[in-house]
């Protein structure tokens, strides 16, 4: 059971990505870091529903694989992950919220379900990921909520890119993100110690607008801290366009399994 549920929800596990603003950085000289903070989390807002098809690569210590999939989101808090294999045969289906859990096997016809808790997903999936971090990760967005009020070290560079840096001396890390000056997409995001040690690193192309935002349409993931590495090709992404509570058609001949 275990294995299954490793291998559907690693799909889930697009860690950290970047939302981009509209107006270029290079037409305001004068813009300041706090002004780019609140552009980049403003268009995070705006992802109200978010629909991707593509491919999702996961690697970790108990699990290599790839697979075709479609991920599903309706905010505030639900997320759907389906799995397809060749000839686009139904694998499987997640559904998860900030409360609930499910899983449902269409090999095998089996359904589990359960209430999530605190290290739940790391323990079904053997991958570290905190369920609050992952609706931002499928959307292509980082989270800026938390770092409003907080100034930055600001570096705009000659290669064109602009540098965030926020340390923080509690943990004893420092998160950098680094945008394109040219657009205010964010293509890379580390997490590294107060050493320069990188732990976490997401970077991030192929990026198309899709209603008045751009999204990277590639994500690559080199989780160092947790020994993961993860990649998502989409190929296509519609937004703001689901209505209807996301579920599960389970059939009634299932084998019903609570975790």
């Amino acid at each position: 059971m275990k294995k299954i549920l490793l291998i559907s929800f690693s799909a889930i596990l697009l860690f950290l990505v970047g939302c981009t603003a509209t107006k270029p950085l290079e037409e305001e000289q004068t813009i300041s870091a706090e002004r780019i903070v609140k552009r980049l989390e403003a268009n995070r807002r705006k992802i109200k529903s978010f629909v991707g098809k593509g491919t999702i690569f996961v690697i970790t210590k108990e699990l290599n694989t790839r697979s075709s999939f479609q991920v599903e989101i309706k905010r505030p808090d639900s997320l759907k992950v389906s799995f397809f294999g060749p000839f686009g045969i139904d694998l499987a289906y997640s559904l998860i919220s900030q409360k609930d859990f499910q899983f449902y096997d269409v090999i095998n016809n089996k359904y589990y379900k359960g209430k999530v808790r605190p290290g739940i997903i790391k323990d079904l999936m053997k991958i570290n990921v905190p369920y609050d971090e992952l609706m931002d990760a499928v959307t292509g967005s980082v989270n800026l909520t938390s770092k409003l009020r907080i100034e930055p070290v600001a570096n705009q560079k000659d290669d064109g890119t602009y540098e965030l840096i926020y340390s923080d001396s509690t943990n004893n890390t420092v998160s950098t993100i680094i945008i394109d000056a040219s657009n205010l997409r964010i293509i890379r995001y580390l997490i590294s110690d107060m050493r320069g040690k990188v732990s976490y690193q997401a970077d991030y192309d192929g990026f198309r607008k899709v209603d008045d935002v751009y999204l990277p349409f590639n994500i690559s993931i080199n989780d160092k801290a947790n020994d993961q590495k993860l990649r998502v090709e989409y190929r296509s992404v519609e937004l703001n366009k689901l209505t209807e509570k996301l579920k599960l058609d389970i059939p009634d001949d299932a084998k019903v399994t609570d975790l």
